[in-house]
Formats: structure tokens, sequence, C-alpha cells
């Protein structure tokens, strides 16, 4: 039993640093929504291949809306908070969820060939899993209701 909250501490530490990592690179000011057309037509190479370019165009999507990117940053920062301070951390795991989702899908499709963020992205989804696994007991009232079903 001591093993397992050690290991749900170490997992929180990893998926809420993790988290925090990723966020502190969003708060960079924003490209102007026209960089990239005035990158091509002055000739610059936008990407080396069709696959980054998919990523940039991805990314520079989540960007020009002016609010989303920053707003992820502020939620990744807020999950990882809540993980590392192991107080809040069944919360932050919930929220981290639908993140590291979103993270491990990013790099399946559009960077399926590389294979060592693949597996470190499906480590941190399994672990962000687990966490939220390890306190299954406390959700499920949230979750199942079998009072809803019963007709008086």
């Amino acid at each position: 039993m001591k093993a397992l909250k050690i290991l749900i501490i170490i997992l929180n530490i990893y998926v809420g640093g993790f988290m925090i990592y990723g966020s502190l690179g969003k708060f960079k000011p924003t490209p102007k929504p026209t960089e990239i057309i005035e990158k091509v037509q002055k000739g610059e190479e936008v990407a080396p291949s069709e696959d980054i370019l998919k990523i940039k165009n991805y990314i520079f999507g989540m960007k020009q809306s002016g609010f989303f990117w920053p707003f992820l940053g502020i939620i990744e920062f807020l999950a990882g908070i809540l993980l590392v301070s192991q107080v809040f951390s069944r919360i932050g795991a919930i929220i981290a969820l639908p993140l590291t989702v979103n993270i491990f899908l990013f790099h399946l499709f559009l960077e399926g060939h590389e294979i060592g963020e693949l597996l470190q992205t499906l480590v941190l989804l399994v672990a962000n899993i687990i966490l939220i696994g390890s306190t299954y007991k406390i959700w499920k009232p949230l979750l199942y209701n079998k009072e809803v079903l019963k007709v008086s």
C-alpha cells in the first residue's frame, strides 16, 4: 500500500511537471495573421515538409484566435499546480485528462513517425488515467447513481 502511495505521488509530479513545463511556452506574443503569407511571398521556406507544415498550421491556428493559446497555457499551468500540490491532485488529474488526450492525439496523427515522442505522450496519458483510476471509489458516486433509476 505504501508503494502505491509513492507511485501516485511520482505520477502526480510527472504529469503535473509536464503540464507546467508545457504551459510556459504559451505566453509569448502571437504572430501576425499574415506571417505565413508574407514568408511565402518573400520566397522563404515556411516548413521543410508537408508534415511539419500541418503541425505549424495547427498551432498557428490556435494562436491566431487571440485567446485560445494563452487559455490553454493557463489551464495546463492550473492542472500542473493542482497535481504537484498533492492536496488537490484529484481535480488536477480530471482537468488534465482532456489535455493529455489532446497531446497524445496530436502526436499520434501529426507526428506519428516520432516514436519517442509518441511513447512519451502515451505514458503521460496512461499516467493520467492511472491517477484518475486510483481514486475511482471517490469519483464513482459522481458518475453513477442508482437512486436516479428507482421509481417510487
